[in-house]
């Protein structure tokens, strides 16, 4: 068949500040999900884009492109409302993993397809990954029925829902171009609109261990994609949170999913709980429960008896012991004082350099692999404490890992008591 454009013209429009017709972009998309434009066409058009940026009609083309490149999905057959969350990724995020189980127990389905780890930032699969026995590729029917049985399910996006995306994605993370604002929200929100979900909660992150280091930078992904989900008829709203410091204490794969299992024991590191409780009461106020009782949930059980549930329908065994790294090696502190910094970049790339994060697509991760935080921010520390526990199965790993997380920790003599807000601001 003769192709309408060229991809040559539509890199170098983007390139040289032009606007891409409606046109331009439906055949951009529909031709590198059919493979007549090359990868590193497809490339130069990321960087393009992230370099000249694109304006909202750009963005709402592109993401309704993307969506046109496969399937949608329905839950209209479901007996409960859906409610999702989608997270832009931070150091030791593992808020999904409580987060799901917790809003299903109120009755309501958490459909959560999620994603692989991108650059220093971890994915849910790979976390869940690290049960034994645990899968993350379901069939449709699969889905439907675990959502109505259990209500929770944490799996991959199948391969008709956005396909245009997931190559694309997959090329973001080896191009330096994951953090183009048009491409991530584009991203995010052509897979949970394709999804079909009916209700959105975004957690956009900001600070040092976010794509969004700028908080003018979030807020304007934020709007973004709250406008983008608004306008396809999806009740989206976003909380603003700070990602200066890692969330918890764990940074790694079968690390978090230990840190998320404190959590729904009604345990678990302040700022972890915070955030899992804030994000469940938005995704049940969208589904009409406002007036629940969400720390009861993890308090009392119910939350815990759902993750079992969640996780053996999915052929994981929930008793099963994680894998634990081969290797450790510590940090100490040089100096007494109070952490009053703890850099959340520098951290979760010690973590990817140990082996919790991937370097190119497809490259496997290690379960047991990331980064044990015993000082954060707020702690005091003496001299000779340990700071942090790195793991790894390969030792060899621990030296470039040293040189990343050098520095992290901001310690000074005489600091007044600090409280660090999660939760920055609402966008609706």
């Amino acid at each position: 068949m003769t192709e309408a454009f060229d991809a040559i013209d539509v890199i170098r429009d983007k390139r040289d500040g032009a606007r891409l017709s409606d046109e331009k972009i439906d055949w951009v998309i529909d031709a590198y999900t059919r493979g007549v434009v090359a990868e590193e066409q497809m490339a130069a058009l990321a960087m393009a884009i992230f370099l000249r940026g694109m304006d909202r009609e750009e963005i709402a083309r592109w993401t309704a492109a993307m969506i046109a490149s496969g399937e949608r999905m329905d839950f209209g057959s479901l007996s409960k409302d859906t409610t999702d969350k989608h997270s832009t990724g931070g150091v030791g995020d593992k808020i999904t993993l409580p987060l799901a189980p917790l809003v299903a127990s109120f009755g309501v389905a958490v459909p959560q397809l999620s994603g692989r780890g991108l650059g220093h930032t971890g994915g849910t699969l790979d976390k869940l990954e690290s049960i034994p026995g645990w899968r993350a590729d379901l069939g449709n029917e699969e889905m439907m029925a675990q959502l109505e049985d259990v209500g929770a399910v944490i799996c991959a996006a199948g391969s008709g829902l956005a396909p245009a995306d997931k190559k694309l994605y997959a090329l973001r993370d080896v191009t330096g171009t994951v953090e183009a604002i048009p491409l991530i929200a584009s991203s995010i929100m052509s897979k949970k609109i394709a999804e079909g979900t009916a209700a959105l909660v975004l957690d956009v992150k900001t600070g040092a261990g976010a794509f969004m280091r700028e908080e003018s930078d979030a807020r304007e992904l934020a709007r973004t994609m709250v406008d983008l989900g608004t306008d396809a008829g999806v009740r989206t709203v976003a909380l603003l949170t700070d990602m200066s410091a890692p969330l918890g204490r764990m940074v790694g794969n079968a690390l978090e999913v230990r840190e998320s299992l404190d959590v729904l024991a009604g345990g678990g590191p302040a700022d972890v709980v915070e955030l899992t409780v804030a994000l469940a009461r938005e995704m049940l106020a969208a589904a009409g429960k406002d007036d629940v009782d969400v720390e009861a949930a993890l308090a009392d059980g119910r939350a815990m008896d759902t993750w079992k549930r969640m996780i053996s329908a999915q052929g994981g065994d929930p008793d099963a012991p994680l894998p634990v790294a081969s290797h450790t090696e510590e940090i100490r502190a040089s100096a007494d004082g109070v952490v009053t910094g703890l850099d959340a970049l520098q951290v979760g790339v010690a973590g990817w350099r140990l082996g919790a994060g991937r370097s190119r697509p497809g490259e496997a991760v290690q379960a047991g692999a990331g980064v044990e935080l015993h000082k954060v921010v707020g702690e005091k520390v003496a001299a000779g404490d340990v700071l942090a526990t790195l793991h790894t199965d390969t030792p060899d790993r621990f030296g470039r890992a040293l040189e990343a997380i050098d520095g992290a920790w901001t310690i000074e003599s005489a600091a007044s008591e600090q409280t660090r807000r999660i939760v920055l601001d609402r966008i609706a």
